[in-house]
């Protein structure tokens, strides 16, 4: 495929994802006292009890522009799959001297942690029917990064204030296009520098790293898959490998699903087949 015709068709695909109306969540929660901090709820539509629940981590490059409600068809159908879904807000990046910014340190991380931490207590008041025993973490491109840290916070290093005494109670997580390797992000320039925004710059990249970097964060112990479309102009296909490579250098299986022809958006796009392939990866892990 040519450089042209690969650009149309992921403006093709970003179009589709971003075509669905919002879809109102059965309820909300906060999780702190600032306005980002807040957990949308939706219920397993078939009403069953026991279903399992999908925490969701959305993506945007970690960039205030991007926030929960662009993935809420995308929570909808999840929940019409059968999963309880919980989808997490949290602070991103403000306007800086040259745009957007991407993230906020270390609200960012600050944010994900609270809101996992008191996702227990939530979701049994606001998802009663959910078996939180059966919790798969999702979340999709810097989501990606989230989910895959979420589920790494036990091996965080000495010190950190995000660092829990033992695994968390997952059944998996299965992130979607992640930003997993930085190393790998940074040569490739994903998301115009969307990494070192997040770190705070260059000089402190490296030491910040350590604390947030899922190819550094090996092994968990829990289980992952990955899925990644060949495709993928925004996160390329070399970023997750570079994990999937880190993962097992750690000694760690990480489950890498590839989808021919397709780019970054259809993972989270309910009309597109990526999108089903995708509910299946949680499903296997969630049952």
């Amino acid at each position: 495929m040519s450089d042209s015709a690969a650009r149309d068709r992921e403006a093709a695909e970003t179009e589709s994802a971003f075509a669905h109306p919002a879809v109102a969540p059965d309820g909300s929660a906060a999780y702190g006292s600032h306005p980002d901090q807040v957990i949308d709820f939706f219920a397993p539509r078939d009403g069953r009890s026991g279903a399992p629940l999908v925490v969701l981590l959305h993506g945007g490059a970690w960039r205030a522009p991007y926030d929960r409600q662009h993935v809420s068809p995308f929570a909808d159908f999840l929940a019409r799959r059968g999963f309880a879904v919980a989808s997490v807000e949290y602070r991103r990046g403000n306007e800086g001297a040259a745009g957007q910014v991407a993230g906020r340190w270390p609200e960012t991380f600050d944010d994900v942690a609270a809101a996992l931490d008191a996702l227990p207590e939530l979701a049994a008041r606001e998802l009663p029917g959910a078996d939180l025993r059966k919790t798969v973490v999702t979340g999709h491109s810097a989501g990606g990064q989230l989910a895959l840290w979420a589920a790494a916070r036990h091996v965080l290093p000495e010190g950190s204030p995000w660092r829990l005494p033992a695994a968390p109670p997952l059944r998996g997580v299965v992130a979607l296009a992640p930003i997993g390797d930085f190393a790998s992000a940074v040569e490739l320039d994903v998301c115009s520098g969307a990494v070192h925004q997040l770190l705070g710059g260059a000089e402190v990249c490296e030491a910040r790293s350590a604390h947030v970097d899922p190819a550094l964060l090996l092994p968990t112990g829990i289980a992952t898959a990955v899925v990644q479309g060949v495709e993928d102009l925004t996160v390329p296909q070399a970023v997750t490998e570079a994990f999937v490579d880190a993962a097992a250098k750690a000694g760690e299986m990480v489950g890498l699903t590839l989808l021919d022809g397709v780019g970054h958006f259809p993972l989270i796009d309910p009309s597109a087949d990526a999108c089903a392939v995708v509910a299946e990866e949680i499903a296997q892990l969630a049952w």
